[in-house]
């Protein structure tokens, strides 16, 4: 378990606007409830996966912060560019990706697709658009990658890399290993 400083993150989200791609999954849907907490001025779930941000969306009916979902998918440039215009997220935090190791073997293209475009994507419109932090929620798995999605998602922390230092956008990666529970967990 990881002991956190809730009061320093408080602060820098309370009363932003936040955005979580990947925010029907296991691991997004952790940061939108969490984000919750905060108080965020708008908290948006953007997902390709339309049941789980259905399901995300009606357990935050009776919740005092209002859940905003959107259907896209961060491969879709024209959409997300459209989204950050409209929407002005202060702050992104990037889930969405394939994080199955074994079906990525499988689909490298997607993986490419998926964990390399989307993080582009996202990425370059984020600082297009102003955002002021960037969060890569990424894997352990990048650490001298042996596998199709760990080097997909090296990949995308070195696009992070890349972009921090050159925008107003900071760019932020964090590598989370085994998550219990997340439906890319190995351990049952």
């Amino acid at each position: 378990p990881v002991n956190i400083d809730l009061n320093t993150i408080k602060a820098s989200i309370s009363g932003k606007t936040v955005l979580v791609t990947g925010g029907g999954g296991s691991i997004g849907s952790e940061i939108v409830r969490q984000c919750a907490k905060l108080n965020p001025e708008k908290l948006i779930a953007l997902d390709v996966d339309e049941t789980e941000l259905f399901y995300l969306e009606n357990e935050f009916k009776t919740e005092e912060t209002k859940l905003i979902p959107y259907v896209a998918s961060v491969t879709d440039d024209c959409k997300i560019n459209r989204i950050l215009e409209e929407l002005k997220p202060d702050i992104i935090f990037h889930a969405a990706a394939y994080k199955h190791v074994p079906m990525m073997e499988s689909f490298p293209d997607e993986a490419v697709r998926v964990n390399i475009g989307g993080t582009r994507t996202m990425a370059s419109l984020a600082c297009k658009h102003g955002v002021e932090k960037f969060v890569l929620i990424s894997t352990d798995k990048a650490v001298n990658p042996t596998n199709v999605m760990g080097a997909t998602k090296r990949v995308a922390e070195e696009i992070c890399a890349a972009y921090d230092g050159k925008h107003i956008t900071k760019f932020i990666s964090v590598r989370f290993g085994n998550v219990l529970g997340s439906r890319g967990s190995v351990v049952p």
